[in-house]
């Protein structure tokens, strides 16, 4: 780091996301995160108060990446919601994919760090399956869906996709029919929620 640049929560995330990738999660220390910023471990502590604070951070980075990828989606009101929703699915699957394909060793670290902070990766599930909420109660307001509770039928429908979605089936995303199986789950998906 230039001893003129400012140190700031943010470059610390990315310098964490580096280390992380290059030492993997076990290895990975504050002293190697602030020796890739050119700094004491002391100002990163200054800034995340434990390891166990960044690693948190890191994993709330990471997950709300997801989370804002999908909000837009959730906010496009004039749009029909059977095409926000195939769009939400579709996006989820694909931003999964491509954050397992593309960095693999990041993916893998991630794995285990949303394995140690589950109230986060709770919090983030009740965020995602609250867009699905908001875009089927779009539906059913507007009669595109017949569903009575969005809630449970949003949780059903993030419950029956998670082989598209889960990191536990991240092995499976690379199977050549995988998109196919995808656009058959959400046919059928659409079809209930219709009904």
């Amino acid at each position: 780091m230039a001893p003129t640049e400012t140190l700031t929560a943010e470059r610390i995330l990315e310098a964490t996301e580096e280390v992380l990738r290059r030492h993997g999660p076990a290895k990975a220390t504050v002293v190697d995160v602030a020796r890739a910023l050119g700094v004491s471990h002391g100002s990163v502590y200054r800034h995340f108060r434990t390891k166990a604070a960044l690693r948190e951070a890191v994993t709330k980075r990471w997950l709300d990446r997801t989370s804002d990828a999908l909000t837009g989606l959730v906010t496009e009101t004039d749009r029909d919601p059977g095409a926000r929703l195939r769009d939400w699915l579709r996006t989820l699957f694909e931003a999964k994919r491509r954050k397992a394909g593309d960095d693999p060793e990041l993916f893998a670290t991630y794995k285990v760090l949303t394995d140690e902070n589950g109230a986060m990766v709770n919090a983030h599930l009740d965020e995602l399956t609250g867009q699905l909420t908001r875009i089927i109660e779009d539906g059913v307001t507007d009669g595109t869906f017949t569903v009575t509770d969005p809630p449970t039928t949003a949780r059903a429908i993030f419950d029956a996709t998670q082989l598209f979605h889960n990191p536990a089936h991240a092995q499976q995303w690379t199977e050549p029919d995988i998109v196919t199986e995808f656009e058959a789950l959400v046919e059928l998906l659409m079809r209930g929620l219709r009904a």
